[in-house]
């Protein structure tokens, strides 16, 4: 979907395009599937359509109007589909295109669409509806015929209740022109579409919920609601000839079997060389409700009940021949579950499954967190898809991936991607994202360091949250070092090393004491209370608001010094891959439970981790492992703090507090919600994320309060009486609604009135901190390693930390390391503060460092060394560090430009004078939630994701606004807290549990994205029908000839109500395809396949001539053979022909176009003279001299 192209440099123009989505379709309700093109469809309930081929070919397309989707069609080996969506509207989709779109519309205004069906190889669909008739639509007009089969003359006259919805229609595998119609109570019609009546009925006396066709056409099956099948025969239609439960317990005294759960769907495939497939969903006894959902396959007297992990929505049976008058020979089942995608082999007897090569398990664990990273070292793909390959499941099927279907080629952009996801369960992905695809490489499970818990041990440990301790709430990670490292929501850190060399060793981890010991609260008078304590000044008084144990410790007992969760003491085996080098945890303090962190960072040539939350900081040396720093907020200002605070008395504070413990929108109800786990669901209880990023989004009036405070910004002082006006609103009327985990992504906006606004403080938000608890309790937002100038009179960078808070500030640390690489491991690393402080307007997001030419100076960096590998001896040990980026390896100059970033707005100050050369506003009413410095056509940007649905970027140094489009409000945390910019003008976030979206804004990467999307449609040549007898197969037995056209066109079936449906006229014309273009590539794209397929199609032409005419000379001489031994070619002919039947010219150029094949040529006038039927178009007479007509047979009819 492009958007809009808003500005234009001299190096690079900037456009906002949705390139690719990825994952498993969310909630899926329909599915469909081309035998010839071989690709397969996916509706879902939220409106959108996934069309899937052989790897890369992945397209998603979307309803405008969002309804969900009831089933899919396809114009078998056509380049289209069609879509009946619940708002009972049919689509016509173009799929000739690289970007779907719309045709034609229908919109049924008086009716509910209930089923559609598509013959193959015909024009005209059959809609059911709900209630009970059947319309016909031209899919080339996409009009209604004229030919509607009400309901009341398709049932008997006699019955007196309606037959409600159509649930089945089919036509006749023996014979076009008879359709089978189900209706929901039981009823069966067999219509005949020439003589306009039924040709039989048959009752049932449970609802029909499926019928399936023997390809003979004599005999069909159905699936009803009892959990039984039935099998009709055309010729006594009175009662099934064979009635099976397959799954009812039979009972003793020969009574009919118990009835089970309805059988949703029967298919019913033959083969030639066994016995038919009958394979059903559902069915189950009602005795087992504890019972996994099933799909059943019997073959034979086999039955084999397969059990899925998930509901089944919908499954198909993949068969040789696309003809439905033919021996199916079914080769695999698509089985489309709610939450999963699995293909059955059917050609092994135990059903093994096909090896998916589809990224459909990104939502195996929810996932909590997201990084992106666009041109990274190209060896890293290979590396670790090597450790990946060796921990692949085994035991799948050893033949091809049967969805074969489309074309895909890398493009002429590429350049490699990597896609990290976090996930509630503790497990990390590492995917390839290059050339818009995605396929995992490797997988972490972090939770393996440490000790399982115990089944009935939950109210002896020290966790702070019930379900999914071990969820990622962060992550870091240095590709030229490979170093890797997780934030747990458990407060906990966990640095990897990579190595390609399995070993078994103990695990290293450090326990730090982070916690706020003053209280970080504004003056206040002498005489008034503060204006809103401390919150964990408040957590004695917890025992009265909820007897939850896992954030406060039981009754008589106070917990100290104890981590959440517990390292395993004993060697570990860690595979190839990532090994764990260091855990850090977070400890309790005097009872209170560690704070979940909220901003981490790694630096592999300092050899050093920074993590902060909302009590403080804490940075460790992961190499000596110590600790060197663990400091709350307020004293790493030291002299420099630009706030007047007062330290309190923990007990005062804990005294006052008291009297607040009644109020649930209180600090200690919110510390209570962020103790619990990113995916639990407890009642209507609304939980943290694992990022926690709030969601202050008042968007009902298009006003979204800030996350920036002027009660502490602007040093402002509240009086009581404002603080209990604010705390009014009373448990029913929160300030703002925690979003839910990410398993239950839904997000509850509060309509905010003007009083509440006015009446409530100013509103406070970080990545990690409720936005009343921030008022009191700054948190460390943002931290990032440098070479920079610390300090105004420095004239040489030295290496640096810098620290961004909740309240705007930024705090530059000194870092003083070893003089040499050899001092690393034995001398102490000093940190100490610069006395540096520079203010922003709201929570600092990120920082970036470029050099006095303006190119972006990346962050020291070491150089990866396997840490087991004994190749090179003692040459291993030394380190190899890169302390500049190459663009700034030379002369730096005598400055350097920092950028910040805040979720109002950006500045770039000159260092070491520290002055502010440029400042922008980004936006008043809203603020950030993302913001990264990006390199994008050589040169740096600075792109944001604000909460309002703006994607910005900037230009740096200048902080020239180049784009601004509104893209995406911001409805859903699970947007907020997955949105992330990379290189290369990429983003990504998860649009729904299940999906990943990526879109570009760089307007190069729209250009060259024709190229390297998929086709979904590929020139391929329908299989040939067998060959059948040339008198069975034009003049009697099945398949006999139904001209459609004739029946329900308008000149015989007339006009339908304009007031039945209504037609619209779709964009998949000229507007689809030049929006799915982009450009003057997309058209020389386009030329060029059209090229490519005409001069395909032209070759096919040759050689089918060439055919013909070595078939019409080996005709020609038969047919002079056997003119010489009959008295007259015309006599031969009418022996052939019968003297009864009679050809009009008209029926006679039809007969010819099935048949090109063998040529006769026969007297025009002497076919006039022999033929006497009314309805034939005489020949003018022609003398001696007539033109020869051509006459056209099948090649078979010449022995007969």
């Amino acid at each position: 979907m492009l958007f809009s192209v808003v500005s234009v440099q001299s190096f690079c123009s900037f456009a906002l395009f949705q390139t690719v989505r990825h994952g498993f379709p969310y909630l899926p309700t329909a599915l469909a599937f081309d035998p010839v093109q071989k690709i397969l469809a996916i509706g879902t309930r939220t409106g959108a359509i996934r069309i899937l081929g052989r790897p890369g070919v992945d397209c998603y397309c979307q309803h405008e109007s969002g309804a969900a989707v009831l089933q899919l069609q396809f114009l078998i080996n056509e380049g289209a589909l069609v879509s009946a969506c619940a708002d009972d509207a049919l689509h016509l989709w173009n799929l000739r295109q690289k970007r779907p779109a719309v045709l034609h519309s229908l919109k049924f205004n008086r009716e509910r669409i209930t089923y559609c069906h598509l013959p193959f190889q015909s024009k005209w669909l059959y809609v059911g509806t709900e209630r009970g008739n059947t319309h016909i639509v031209n899919i080339e007009s996409f009009i209604l015929s004229g030919y509607v089969i009400m309901w009341n003359k398709a049932i008997e006259l006699s019955t007196k209740t309606h037959p409600g919805p159509v649930v089945h229609l089919s036509d006749s595998p023996r014979d076009e022109g008879k359709l089978l119609i189900g209706y929901e109570n039981g009823t069966i019609v067999f219509w005949d579409l020439r003589s306009k009546r039924a040709d039989l009925r048959a009752y049932y006396d449970e609802a029909i919920h499926s019928v399936a066709w023997h390809h003979e056409g004599k005999q069909f099956m159905c699936s009803h609601s009892d959990g039984s099948l039935t099998l009709w025969n055309l010729k006594s239609p009175n009662r099934p000839f064979q009635t099976t439960i397959p799954h009812g317990k039979i009972q003793r005294d020969g009574k009919k079997p118990e009835s089970c759960k309805p059988i949703l769907k029967v298919e019913y495939k033959t083969c030639k060389n066994s016995e038919p497939f009958v394979i059903f969903s559902g069915g189950l006894s009602y005795d087992k409700p504890c019972r996994r959902p099933s799909l059943t396959i019997m073959h034979g007297k086999a039955i084999t009940v397969l059990e899925m992990d998930h509901p089944i929505v919908d499954f198909l049976t993949l068969c040789e021949t696309p003809y439905p008058n033919e021996f199916q020979e079914p080769y695999a089942v698509v089985v489309l579950l709610e939450k999963d995608l699995i293909v059955v082999d059917l050609t092994q007897s135990n059903f093994p499954i096909f090896e998916n090569p589809y990224p459909i398990d990104i939502h195996e664990s929810p996932v909590t967190c997201t990084e992106y990273f666009a041109d990274c070292p190209p060896d890293l793909i290979p590396v670790l898809y090597s450790v990946g390959a060796k921990h692949k499941k085994q035991g799948y099927s050893n033949k091809e991936w049967p969805i074969i279907g489309g074309a895909w080629n890398l493009g002429a952009q590429t350049f490699p991607e990597i896609i990290i996801t976090g996930h509630a369960d503790g497990s990390v992905k590492f995917w390839d994202a290059s050339a818009i695809t995605l396929q995992m490489l490797y997988k972490l499970k972090t939770s393996k360091v440490f000790e399982k818990q115990k089944v009935g041990e939950g109210k002896a440990t020290a966790e702070i949250v019930e379900e999914d301790p071990f969820a990622v709430q962060m992550m870091y990670w240095c590709p030229e070092s490979r170093i890797f490292c997780v934030a747990g929501v458990s407060a906990y850190v966990i640095i990897y090393r990579f190595s390609k060399h399995e070993v078994n060793t103990e695990i290293a981890s450090l326990e730090v004491r982070l916690q706020c010991e003053v209280e970080d609260i504004i003056t206040p008078e002498p005489e008034t209370n503060p204006p809103f304590p401390d919150s964990s000044s408040q957590l004695p008084s917890l025992k009265s608001l909820s007897g939850s144990t896992n954030t406060v410790a039981c009754e008589g007992m106070m917990k100290d010094s104890i981590p959440c969760l517990n390292v395993k003491a004993r060697p570990v085996r860690m595979p190839p891959g990532y090994q764990a080098d260091l855990i850090i945890q977070l400890v309790w303090v005097d009872g209170e439970p560690p704070q979940q962190i909220t901003s981490l960072a790694v630096n592999s040539a300092y050899g050093l981790v920074a993590f902060g939350n909302c009590n403080g900081l804490a940075i460790v040396d992961f190499m000596q492992k110590t600790v060197l720093l663990s400091m709350g907020t307020l004293d790493l200002y030291g002299s420099s703090d630009p706030y007047q605070r007062q330290p309190r008395s923990p007990r005062k504070s804990r005294q006052f507090a008291a009297g607040l413990t009644e109020l649930s929108d209180s600090p200690v109800s919110l510390e209570l919600e962020r103790c619990k786990s990113p995916t639990s669901v407890k009642g209507s209880r609304k939980l943290s994320l694992p990022t926690d990023l709030k969601t202050d989004l008042d968007h009902v009036n298009g006003h979204c309060t800030s996350p920036t405070s002027q009660s502490c910004s602007s040093g402002k002082r509240l009086s009581s009486a404002d603080v209990l006006r604010a705390n009014r609103r009373g448990p029913g009327r929160p300030p703002f609604r925690k979003a839910q985990s990410a398993a239950c992504m839904e997000i509850s906006l509060p309509v905010t009135t003007e009083e509440n606004r006015e009446s409530s403080f100013s509103r406070s938000r970080s990545s990690s901190v409720s936005s009343i608890d921030r008022d009191s309790k700054e948190a460390i937002t943002a931290l990032y390693f440098m070479e920079s100038f610390a300090r105004k009179n420095d004239s040489a960078v030295s290496s640096c930390l810098w620290v961004g808070t909740g309240l705007g500030m930024v705090i530059i640390l000194s870092l003083n390391l070893p003089a040499s690489d050899d001092l690393r491991q034995s001398e102490p690393v000093m940190v100490s503060p610069s006395g540096t402080v520079l203010t922003m307007k709201g929570a600092v997001l990120t920082f970036a460092c470029l050099d006095c030419m303006g190119t972006l100076t990346h962050q020291p960096y070491e150089v990866w060394r396997d840490p087991y590998s004994a190749d090179d001896g003692d040459k291993t040990r030394k380190r190899k560090l890169v302390m500049q980026s190459p663009s700034s390896s030379q002369d730096m100059g005598d400055h350097q430009f920092a950028v910040i970033c805040s979720e109002k707005q950006a500045k770039v100050f000159s260092l070491p004078s520290q002055t502010c050369l440029y400042v922008h506003n980004i936006t008043e009413t809203s603020f950030l939630l993302r913001a990264d410095v990006v390199t994008l056509c050589n040169s740096v940007c600075l792109a944001c994701f604000c909460a309002n649905g703006h994607i910005m970027t900037l230009s740096l140094p200048s902080l020239r606004p180049l784009l601004d489009i509104n893209y995406l409000p911001v409805t859903d945390m699970r947007i907020a807290r997955t949105f992330c910019f990379t290189n290369e003008g990429q983003a990504l976030y998860l649009s729904s549990p299940t999906e990943i979206q990526r879109l570009t804004y760089s307007q190069e990467m729209c250009d060259n994205l024709q190229d390297m999307l998929g086709d979904l449609f590929t020139p391929v040549e329908t299989p040939e029908a067998q060959n059948r007898g040339f008198l069975k197969g034009l003049f009697g037995g099945s398949g006999q000839a139904f001209d459609r056209e004739e029946l329900f066109g308008e000149a015989t079936a007339g006009k339908a109500s304009r007031s039945l449906a209504q037609h619209i006229p779709g964009s998949g014309g000229i507007e689809g395809v030049r929006g799915a273009a982009g450009g003057v590539i997309g058209d020389l794209t386009r030329a060029r396949i059209a090229l490519d397929e005409r001069g395909q199609k032209l070759g096919e032409l040759d050689e089918r001539t060439a055919s013909m005419m070595a078939s019409a000379e080996a005709f020609s001489k038969h047919a002079h053979e056997v003119g010489a031994l009959a008295p007259t070619p015309w006599n031969w002919e009418l022996s052939i022909l019968r003297p009864s039947l009679c050809f009009p010219l008209g029926k006679l150029s039809a007969l010819l176009s099935l048949h090109p094949v063998l040529m006769l040529e026969v007297c025009s006038c002497q076919l006039a003279q022999h033929c006497s039927c009314s309805q034939t178009i005489r020949m003018p007479k022609i003398n001696c001299h007539c033109t020869p007509l051509p006459f056209t047979f099948p090649e078979m009819s010449i022995h007969s």
